[in-house]
């Protein structure tokens, strides 16, 4: 064979294997993906895939679940059936949105709903001996597991199966005996604490924010991303009541950032991640009675909020926008009435409150610098800037502590948790539960007497700190705990914890 021919013949093979590589990732996805995760890919047996679904997997994340498979789960490693290439162009697929965007209709949600238990058939009484109020639930992210822990004895009492990815903390019902997961792909869960058992289970949307929970056990409201929309259910069984369009009053529509129960008000309340709008939603009048519209009441803001913090009494919410301007808003005359000068990138959902000189203060992490804003909350300026080892989420404390507690972990001193006197303004101490490991996320048992810190790892652990002395006490092994909350704290509105 002549030179000229084994190149022809070369090249020729070359584009063949080229031309087998290049094929579109939307075969792929139908051939090994569809059965589980639907030929639509609003998911089946497995979680959604789509652009919302998927935003806060980072992208060597999901290079090496399809690679490599999920561990513990009926995900399957591709990396022996698919080469790289076409592995990249079905992760990138996989990222980009439908042509056509994916609906999610009142008769979806219907049709989904499934009662484990109807309501009243479980005993009102817990299963087990541990104190009801000082339970922890955690969310291992690892595994899309739940462990129920005993805040006293601090040991796990049941360990049970959640949906994919749990997105927004768990609400509980005003008596801690309920606890209400959003899953990132619409899935709502209703969990009896006191029987370990789930009760009831709906699909209100294709990607979903969070839920809150009303104080007088009526409702659960879940905010959706995709589609555009506010839905409530009963909460004594997730039964749909209503799909509410969020469509702003220049008719766009919105996603939504965020939604809690503000209790002390009887109503919900709603930011707005598309439109300059805030949405209060009464489900009771002044004195408690229900009430039946639960019509929304729109305040037009001067920026859209990506999240927010309530003061205690629940009159005003401070409200940031990832452009890191700040607004105060009165709920009760339905206006603006402060800007915050924050600057950086507030993270004001996991703001915190304590008393200091005679004034109520908040403060709350920077997601873009470290460093911690302190707002007197009377005149609303910015009274210090603690430092602190770099950019965080989360910040913590209790009423019977002194100090607050706040994380790294969008830093490379990820793997430390910074301790600040709340009167002094001073960093007091630090503890690195694993040098390197991520830690984040504290949380206290009902008394304040430990902090529980998240080991963010797939080997992880719940690594629990005596609150005063920073001392170690104990590590209770967890699949990638994110996040733990405790009923008593998150019941009572604890000004150290987020609502």
């Amino acid at each position: 064979m002549t030179r000229i021919a084994r190149w022809l013949l070369s090249l020729a093979l070359a584009c063949g294997m080229q031309s087998a590589l290049s094929v579109d990732p939307a075969a792929h996805y139908a051939q090994h993906c569809a059965a589980c995760h639907g030929a639509d890919r609003l998911g089946g047996m497995g979680p959604a895939l789509l652009p919302e679904s998927l935003e806060r997997l980072r992208a060597s994340e999901l290079d090496s679940v399809l690679r490599d498979g999920r561990a513990a789960t009926q995900m399957p490693a591709f990396g022996p059936t698919l080469a790289a290439p076409e592995l990249q162009a079905l992760a990138r697929w996989l990222r980009t949105a439908p042509a056509a965007a994916p609906q999610w209709s009142a008769d979806a949600i219907r049709a989904s709903h499934v009662v484990m238990h109807a309501p009243g058939t479980l005993p009102a009484r817990p299963v087990f001996s541990a104190d009801p109020q000082n339970l922890f639930v955690v969310v291992e992210a690892g595994s899309h597991h739940m462990t129920v822990l005993d805040g006293d004895k601090l040991a796990p009492i049941h360990r049970l199966a959640t949906r994919f990815a749990l997105h927004g903390g768990p609400k509980f019902s005003r008596d801690g005996r309920y606890v209400f997961m959003a899953s990132r792909d619409g899935w709502v869960s209703k969990y009896d604490l006191w029987n370990l058992a789930y009760v009831a289970e709906i699909r209100v949307g294709i990607n979903t924010r969070n839920v809150a929970v009303s104080d007088d056990g009526r409702w659960v409201l879940a905010g959706n991303t995709l589609p555009r929309t506010l839905v409530l259910l009963r909460a004594d069984d997730l039964s749909l009541v209503r799909v509410i369009d969020v469509r702003g009053r220049n008719g766009d529509v919105s996603r939504v950032s965020a939604v809690y129960d503000a209790a002390p008000r009887h109503s919900f309340v709603a930011a707005l991640k598309d439109i300059a709008e805030v949405w209060e939603i009464p489900y009771a009048d002044a004195a408690g009675k229900p009430l039946a519209s639960l019509a929304p009441r729109a305040i037009v803001l001067d920026d859209v909020l990506d999240d927010f913090f309530f003061d205690q009494p629940y009159r005003h919410i401070l409200g940031a926008s990832r452009s890191g301007g700040g607004q105060v808003i009165d709920l009760d005359q339905g206006r603006k009435v402060a800007s915050l000068a924050l600057g950086g990138m507030p993270h004001l959902g996991s703001g915190i409150t304590w008393e200091l000189g005679g004034h109520a203060v908040m403060a709350s992490p920077d997601l873009g610098q470290g460093r911690i804003p302190v707002i007197d909350m009377q005149d609303w300026r910015m009274v210090a800037a603690i430092p602190t080892n770099g950019p965080g989420f989360f910040l913590r404390s209790h009423e019977n502590s002194r100090y607050a507690w706040a994380d790294a972990m969008m830093s490379p001193r990820r793997d430390t948790l910074q301790v600040i006197d709340k009167q002094t303004l001073q960093v007091a101490g630090s503890v690195t539960p694993s040098p390197g490991r991520t830690a984040a996320h504290v949380e206290f048992t009902r008394d304040g007497r430990h902090a529980l810190v998240s080991l963010m790892e797939r080997d992880g652990a719940i690594v629990v700190y005596d609150a005063a002395t920073l001392q170690e006490v104990k590590r209770i092994p967890m699949d990638k705990p994110i996040g733990k909350y405790n009923v008593f704290n998150k019941t009572t509105r604890s000004a150290g914890t987020s609502h």
